[in-house]
C-alpha cells in the first residue's frame, strides 16, 4: 500500500518523541510534518529536541533534518498530511478546540491526550478490547460536519496493565476490582535526570490518575447507543496511582470479586488465548499475543518483562485466590509503548484496516 502521510503534533515532548521513533520506518506510515510550540518553530528537528532527547535509542536520521512547524499552523499542516497523532502540552480546553479544528480540516486526529476521552461520540479504544466503538465516529462526523475528519483517543496509560484481563474475563462477570498502580515516571514526561528526587523514592499521588483509572476501563467496557458511547456500569474500580522509581512500565496490584466461579487454569486461559482484530488482521504494531502468563511467582517484573512483545504486549502474573476477594492478580503494561504513543499507532491501523482513514 501507498504510505499515508502523517504529522506529529507536540513532537518534542516526551510522546511525542516515541511516536517519531515507531513512527520513522513505519510500513504503512510515513513522517510528512513534525510540530511544535511556537519557540521550536523554523528550528530542525535535532536543534528542537536534540537535547532534551529522553529516548534510549537514537534519534532517528531521517528527522535530523526536518524544520519543525509551529503545531497552531492547522491550516497548513492539514494540507499536507492525511492523519495526524496528537501528544501537545495544553490545557484540556485548548486541546479539545485544537483537536476539533484539525478535525474539521477533513484531517482524522489519533490522540494521546486525555481531553477527549469523555466527549461521547469520541471513540476511546484498546483495539484488542473495543474497535466497535469506531462505529460511534460516523455520528462524530454528523456533528463536526465533516467527511473523513474525526477524533480517536486511546486510553489512560495506568489502565493498561489490568483492564485486559478483565476483558479477557468477561464471561466469569467480574463486578468489583480493587487496583493499586505503581507508575513508571516517563508517565509524568521524566527521566531520571530530570527528576532526581525520584531515585530511591516513591511519590503517593499522581494528580487526576485515581479518577481516570477508575472510570476509563467504563468507557472501555460500554456501548455505542443513540450515537454516543454510554459507560458499562460494572465492573465497580476502586484505585491507588503511587509514582515509583522506575523509568518505563507501569505495574498494578489487583483484586477482583467474580459474578461466576472459575478456575485458576480457566482464567490463565482465557488470558493467554485472548485475541483481537489486531491480532486477527496481523497488523504492523499488533503484537502476536496481546497476554502473556508469568508462572514464576517473581514475575512479571520491570526489568524482565516491560519489553514483552516490543512493548506492545501485556504481562500478567501471580493470579491466586483471595481471602477477601475472588482472585488477585499482578500485571505490567509498558506505558509509553502499549500505554502512550505505540496504542495510538495501533488505534491509526486498525482505522485504516478497517477503512476509516484514507488518503487525501
Amino acid at each position: 500500500m501507498e504510505k499515508l502521510r502523517v504529522g506529529v503534533l507536540g513532537a518534542t515532548g516526551m510522546v511525542g518523541q516515541r511516536f517519531v521513533t515507531l513512527l520513522a520506518e513505519h510500513p504503512w506510515f510515513e513522517i510528512e510534518a513534525l510540530a511544535a510550540s511556537p519557540r521550536s518553530e523554523g528550528k530542525t528537528y535535532e536543534e528542537a529536541a536534540g537535547g532534551r532527547w529522553k529516548m534510549t535509542t537514537a534519534m532517528p536520521d531521517r528527522v535530523k533534518n526536518m524544520v519543525v512547524r509551529n503545531v497552531n499552523d492547522v491550516d497548513r499542516i492539514a494540507s499536507d498530511v492525511d492523519m495526524v497523532f496528537s501528544a501537545v502540552d495544553m490545557s484540556k480546553e485548548e486541546i479539545r478546540s485544537f483537536e476539533e479544528a484539525f478535525a474539521k480540516t477533513e484531517t482524522p486526529v489519533v490522540s494521546n491526550n486525555s481531553a477527549h476521552r469523555w466527549t461521547e461520540d469520541v471513540p476511546m479504544v484498546i483495539p484488542e478490547i473495543n474497535p466497535g466503538h469506531f462505529d460511534v465516529i460516523a455520528d462524530q462526523k454528523k456533528r463536526l460536519g465533516t467527511q473523513r475528519g474525526f477524533i480517536c483517543v486511546k486510553p489512560n496509560c495506568s489502565i493498561q496493565s489490568y483492564t485486559p484481563a478483565l476483558a479477557a474475563w468477561k464471561e466469569y462477570e467480574p463486578y468489583e476490582v480493587v487496583a493499586s498502580t505503581y507508575q513508571a515516571i516517563s508517565g509524568a514526561g521524566k527521566t531520571f535526570a530530570d527528576w532526581p528526587e525520584m531515585n530511591g523514592n516513591v511519590i503517593p499521588y499522581i494528580g487526576g490518575e485515581e479518577e481516570k483509572s477508575e472510570k476509563e476501563p467504563l468507557k472501555v467496557f460500554g456501548s455505542v447507543e443513540g450515537g454516543r458511547i454510554v459507560p458499562a456500569k460494572l465492573p465497580l474500580i476502586t484505585c491507588q496511582c503511587v509514582r515509583v522509581p522506575v523509568l518505563n512500565g507501569h505495574t498494578a496490584s489487583v483484586f477482583v470479586k467474580f459474578r461466576k466461579e472459575a478456575t485458576k487454569e480457566e482464567l490463565i486461559e482465557k488470558l493467554v488465548s485472548y485475541r483481537g482484530y489486531p491480532q486477527e488482521k496481523a497488523l504492523p504494531s499488533a503484537p502476536k499475543q496481546f497476554i502473556q502468563y508469568c508462572e514464576d511467582c517473581n514475575r512479571p517484573q520491570v526489568s524482565l518483562d516491560v519489553d514483552y512483545e516490543g512493548g506492545m504486549g501485556v504481562s500478567i502474573g501471580r493470579l491466586r485466590k483471595d481471602t477477601v476477594y475472588d482472585w488477585k492478580f499482578i500485571g505490567l503494561s509498558h506505558n509509553t509503548l502499549r500505554g502512550a504513543a505505540g496504542g495510538a499507532v495501533l488505534c491509526a491501523e486498525t482505522l485504516v484496516s478497517m477503512g476509516y482513514i484514507q488518503k487525501k
